[in-house]
C-alpha cells in the first residue's frame, strides 16, 4: 500500500533547554530581565498612553517638532527613561497594536497591583533577595501567594535559595501592598 500524504504539517521539536522546575534553566533567557504582570500592565499603559499622545499630535497643527520639544521639556522619570526604547519599537503594525490590546485586556485581570506606587515597592521588595533569579522574583510579585509552603509549591526553584521564614516574610510584605491597594 502507499503511503498517504501526512495532513498536518510537522511540528518543530521544543529545545528542552527551557525548564522551570526544581533547577530553574530559561536557556538563552537565563539573565534576561523580567516583569510582573503588574509592571507589564504599567508599562503597556504608559505606551498607549505615549501612542494616543502622538496620534492627538499628529492630527492636530501643533506638528511633531513643537511635540517633540515640549516633551523633551518635561522631566522623564526613571521609569519612561529605561522604557523609552521599547514604546518606540511598539509603535508598528496594526497586527502588533491588536496583540499588544489582548495582552492588555490579560494583565489588566491579571495584575494584582494596579497603582503605580505600589507596583515599584513590590518591586523593592523583590529586588531585596539577590538569591533569588530575577525570573523568580517576577513570578511571586505576579502570583501574590499567601505561605511560603505555596509559593514552593508553584515556583519550585526557590526552595532552597530561600528560608519559609524570609519567604514568609517577604509574601506577607508584598500581602500589606495588596490589602492597602483595594
Amino acid at each position: 500500500m502507499a503511503a498517504t500524504a501526512p495532513t498536518s504539517r510537522t511540528r518543530e521539536q521544543p529545545s528542552g533547554d527551557e525548564e522551570a522546575t526544581t533547577d530553574l534553566k530559561l536557556g538563552e533567557f537565563q539573565n534576561v530581565p523580567t516583569l510582573t504582570l503588574s509592571e507589564a500592565r504599567l508599562l503597556i499603559n504608559a505606551m498607549m498612553d505615549h501612542r494616543s499622545k502622538i496620534k492627538k499630535v499628529e492630527e492636530t497643527d501643533l506638528g511633531m517638532e513643537a511635540w517633540k520639544k515640549e516633551q523633551e521639556e518635561e522631566e522623564k522619570t526613571e521609569w519612561e527613561e529605561s522604557h523609552e526604547r521599547t514604546n518606540e519599537l511598539l509603535l508598528t503594525s496594526p497586527a502588533q497594536t491588536r496583540t499588544l490590546i489582548k495582552t492588555l485586556d490579560y494583565v489588566d485581570v491579571f495584575a494584582r497591583f494596579k497603582v503605580k506606587e505600589n507596583i515599584e515597592a513590590v518591586e523593592r521588595f523583590l529586588s531585596q533577595h539577590e538569591e533569588l533569579e530575577r525570573f523568580e522574583r517576577s513570578q511571586l510579585g505576579s502570583l501574590c501567594c499567601e505561605t511560603a509552603e505555596e509559593a514552593k509549591t508553584l515556583i519550585p526553584s526557590i526552595a532552597n535559595k530561600i528560608s519559609d521564614v524570609d519567604l514568609q516574610e517577604l509574601l506577607d510584605d508584598i500581602t500589606k501592598m495588596r490589602n492597602f491597594a483595594d
